[in-house]
Formats: structure tokens, C-alpha cells, sequence
């Protein structure tokens, strides 16, 4: 018997008639006891092709600290941050004055004074300003432009001052790799700047996602090495990059160069949640993880994209998501209209947002194969999306047959992403 994690509760599923069943895990991962020594040895004798810190920032500096807004709190930056302060104040003499910490937010809704709090840390926040980024903001400041364009409008106070970015890595569908240099784009930077970025996603000769750009990739990815360029027009002090566990705790801290230390860190990644699997399987069957994973279809996707990368065209794949909130973000379930109207692929070059590439982006993985979905939202809302959506594990069941097939298990679908062998 298989048993998932639902919302707060658990659902169980008898796969006995099964030919075979793969249950996809996370790698081993090391997990942090002492994040203060970790901390210290990172920013002192660890860095990655980087001086130590002290000899990078200097008594009399005025420093940023960058950090990721609420929808990546699983980092748990609060606690990093808190380290990061006591050491640039007590260690080297920085005045609480001139730090401040800005929350890259991007195209994300501004947090509250209590999220900015629970993002900084209460010790932090009582300390030193702690800010949204706005990207409709009128005194963006524009660094240059990348090889291909982007106009790179950022917010200034990542300009002039000793700029520490603080960020998680994670696999990501547009740029391969979360964290690093997705904190100047989209974290600090303009509207438009996200945009032109963004939009790079999509096929520049067909109606579908460039097949460059996808989680894992980043050579020749045009969406990352954009990024790259962005985020070296920023003149990025130091960089501190958070890898996490399926249960949200501190596994390594990279510190150091900007962008090396990050690419260490997704080496890392890579080796514990990219999970190599023979073959394609008949059926696939996917938890988020529970709540507040699957809080919302948006924030459940990433499931559903590795998923996707696990069963065979035409299979069957069952994907648990409680969806308590619904859709998620207008900005996202919105784009439900243009693809009843046929015309999404026309709407989003028209009018570009990420909401709406992560739902042409699921509309993509949904097509693979037939997606069947335990959740409490509407099964109407759904429909148009080729989901058939239950509310009873039961009667989800009744429409899938076991015997004979060979099963995969995704039980944290949003972290561990299948790898098919060649």
C-alpha cells in the first residue's frame, strides 16, 4: 500500500496488480546541525573563487543585501540572514545604518511589514530597512543592455553599493536552475526588463516553448545565459546560495563568486534531486508534498512538469494536489480564457507575463498524456486544461487499471526530477 502526503492529510494507494513500481526519492542529502559554524566557514574559508568576505566589504560601505520574496521562504533565508548582519556589523564593522535588505520580489505582489519581517528575521527587521523591490518603480536605473537585447533596468539600490545576494537553488523549467542570477532577473529589475527576458521562453518559429529552455538546461539555454549577462551587469560583491532538503532544511550553504558559487550549487542540486530512471513509465502517480505545496494549482505545477518527464506518451499520470486556495494567482489561471478561445500562443506573445508561460508551459505537459487529479477545486475549472478532476481517491481509482503496468511514484513531485537515461 502507497501512501502520499495530501493537504494535511494522507491518501493511500494499493498498487499490488502492478508489474512493477519505481518510488522516486531524493539522493541522500547532507543536512546542516550548526548553520552559525557553516555560515562562518563559508563567508571565511570556504568561498568559492572569492576572497573572504571581510576582505570584500570594509568598515564605512554601504551594503545591500538581496534576498527572495515569500513564495521561496522554504529556503528559510531568515535564518542566513540573520548570520549574514551579526557578521557584517560585529566582524567587520559595518553600521546597521548602511545595510539595508531588499526583498527581489519581481513581478510578485509587495509583501507586508509582517512579511518583510518574516523574511529578514525579527531580529533583522528591527534593525535595518528591509524593502520591496518595485519593478513599475520610476528611479530604476538602467545598467546596459545584454548581447541580445535586454534593456536591464534594475532597482538602484543594487547600484553604487557592496551588493551580497542571498538566493535558493532549485531546478527551474524557464532557467534551468533557480537562484543566483534570477535575483537581478526578475528579482531587482524593471517590468520590461522581465519581459524581454521571459519571453525567450517561447519558440521564435513555432507555436510552442523553445526546446532550449526547459529545467536542467542551461547551455544554450537563451533564457539562462540572458540572465547571465544581466546579472554580470550588476556588480554583485558576494554571493550566498541556500540548498535545501525535501523538508525544508539547510543541506549546504555556496558561498562566494556570484555566479560560481551558483553554479556549484546547482551541480549540487542536480546530484540529489535528479533521480535517473530507465525507461518511461504506464503510470505516474504524484504528490506535491502536501500543504502548503499544493496550497494552489500554480504552486503545484512543478509536479506536474516532472511528472510529465517520467510517463510514456499517451499514459496515465495521477497527480494529489488539494488546491484548498484554487487556481492560484490571477495572473496565472486568467490565461484559461484565451485557450478555451484557441488563441493563447497569440495572447502571450501579445502580452507576456510568467503566470501565463507557467500555464502554457503546464497546457504542454498536461498534452503528454491523460491527467487524472485528486484535488477539492472545481472539477469544471479544470476541464478546458484536459484534467479530470475527483474529489475521492476512490472514485479517481475506478478509472485507472494496475494490472501489468509499470508505475512510478513521484512523493515530493515538485523537488525530484526525473532523469531518462539515454
Amino acid at each position: 500500500m502507497l501512501e502520499l502526503k495530501y493537504g494535511d492529510s494522507k491518501v493511500d494507494i494499493d498498487l499490488s496488480k502492478a508489474k512493477s513500481v519505481k518510488v522516486l526519492n531524493e539522493n541522500p542529502m547532507d543536512e546542516i546541525t550548526d548553520l552559525k559554524s557553516e555560515f562562518i566557514k563559508g563567508v571565511t574559508t570556504n568561498m568559492i573563487n572569492s576572497k573572504p568576505l571581510r576582505e570584500v566589504i570594509s568598515k564605512g560601505d554601504k551594503v545591500t543585501i538581496v534576498i527572495s520574496d515569500l513564495t521561496r521562504f522554504w529556503q528559510r533565508q531568515d535564518l542566513i540572514c540573520e548570520q549574514l548582519v551579526d557578521y557584517l556589523v560585529e566582524e567587520i564593522g559595518i553600521s546597521y545604518d548602511d545595510i539595508v535588505i531588499v526583498v527581489a520580489i519581481g513581478t510578485h505582489r509587495m509583501q507586508t511589514e509582517e512579511e518583510l519581517c518574516q523574511l529578514a528575521s525579527k531580529k533583522v527587521y528591527d534593525k535595518v530597512k528591509v524593502v520591496n523591490h518595485d519593478c513599475d518603480a520610476d528611479d530604476l536605473v538602467c545598467v546596459g543592455k545584454t548581447k541580445i537585447g535586454t534593456e536591464v533596468y534594475v532597482n538602484p539600490l543594487v547600484v553604487g553599493r557592496k551588493v551580497i545576494m542571498v538566493t535558493g537553488t532549485v531546478h527551474h523549467i524557464m532557467a534551468g536552475f533557480g537562484g543566483g542570477r534570477k535575483s537581478v532577473i526578475p528579482g531587482v529589475a524593471g517590468r520590461e526588463t522581465i519581459k524581454q527576458n521571459h519571453i525567450r521562453c517561447l519558440s521564435e518559429t513555432e507555436k510552442k516553448t523553445d526546446p532550449r529552455v526547459a529545467s536542467r538546461l542551461l547551455d544554450n539555454n537563451p533564457v539562462n545565459e540572458d540572465m547571465n549577462q544581466a546579472g554580470e551587469l550588476v556588480d554583485v560583491a558576494f554571493g550566498i546560495n541556500i540548498v535545501v532538503n525535501t523538508k525544508s532544511k539547510h543541506s549546504k550553504l555556496f558561498c562566494g563568486d556570484f555566479h560560481d558559487a551558483w553554479i556549484k550549487s546547482c551541480k549540487y542540486v542536480d546530484d540529489c534531486y535528479g533521480v535517473p530512471i530507465e525507461k518511461e513509465a504506464d503510470i505516474v502517480i504524484a504528490s506535491c508534498g502536501g500543504y502548503p505545496k499544493d496550497i494552489n494549482l500554480y504552486q503545484s505545477t512543478k509536479s506536474i512538469f516532472n511528472a510529465a518527464r517520467a510517463v510514456k506518451k499517451g499514459g496515465t499520470v495521477i497527480f494529489l494536489a488539494e488546491c484548498r486556495e484554487g487556481g492560484g494567482a490571477p495572473d496565472f489561471f486568467s490565461w484559461i480564457e484565451p485557450l478555451k478561445r484557441g488563441v493563447l500562443d497569440e495572447e502571450l506573445r501579445a502580452n507576456f507575463t510568467i503566470g501565463g508561460y507557467i500555464f502554457y508551459a503546464l497546457c504542454e505537459a498536461i498534452a503528454k498524456s491523460k491527467m487524472l487529479m485528486l484535488s477539492e477545486i472545481d472539477p469544471n475549472f479544470v476541464k478546458d486544461l484536459n484534467i479530470n478532476s475527483y474529489k475521492n481517491i476512490d472514485e479517481l481509482l475506478e478509472k485507472v487499471d494496475f494490472e501489468g503496468k509499470d508505475v512510478c511514484v513521484l512523493p515530493y513531485g515538485g523537488s525530484v526530477v526525473p532523469l531518462l537515461q539515454d
